[in-house]
């Protein structure tokens, strides 16, 4: 929903905060979880380390909502399944994100249209489909054997933290958001 961006961007900047680069990282050096690749790809030209450790919060606020948000059709998904899929798409990718959804709510991505994706998860049981979505993301860090060692707890804290702010966006479940991590 249109009006769940701005919640969406704080809760994503919880897990993505400020600068890293580690070297098992495949998205290198990265801020604000926004990666050298992505830098460059929104500004059209390549970028240094430097460039994307002085990126500004405007700067990251538009990535974030044309190459993610917009991506995923977050405007028009319903509370709850929008956070989850943003969070998703910044953290798996966009294309990931959007099969998970559309597996979560058992279609089939041959000959899907948008409006029937939209109208499936409307009439559907939204609590169940974002179920089945955080546990298609959470088996996928689990294939991810030789990163989970060193990622794994942090991916999993991330997956909890947004299944419960994703409930509360949805009415169900605990209000708070507040990450630990």
């Amino acid at each position: 929903m249109k009006e769940n961006l701005a919640t969406a961007m704080r809760h994503i900047l919880k897990f993505e905060g400020g600068y890293v680069d580690h070297p098992l990282d495949p998205g290198g050096a990265t801020n604000k979880g926004i990666t050298k690749a992505t830098l460059e790809r929104f500004r059209g030209r390549p970028v240094s380390k430097a460039e994307v450790r002085a990126l500004g919060d405007r700067e990251v606020a538009e990535i974030y909502r044309r190459f993610y948000w917009d991506q995923i059709h977050g405007d028009r998904l319903p509370s709850g399944l929008d956070l989850a899929v943003f969070d998703c798409a910044v953290n798996q990718g966009v294309g990931r994100a959007k099969t998970y959804l559309v597996l979560a709510a058992k279609l089939q991505r041959k000959g899907l249209t948008l409006a029937k994706l939209l109208t499936t998860l409307r009439n559907s049981d939204q609590r169940a489909i974002l179920l089945e979505f955080m546990a298609l993301r959470m088996r996928h860090y689990g294939l991810l054997r030789r990163l989970f060692p060193t990622f794994g707890l942090g991916w999993s804290r991330r997956l909890m933290a947004t299944l419960a702010a994703a409930l509360a966006l949805q009415g169900a479940g605990p209000k708070s958001t507040r990450s630990n991590t």
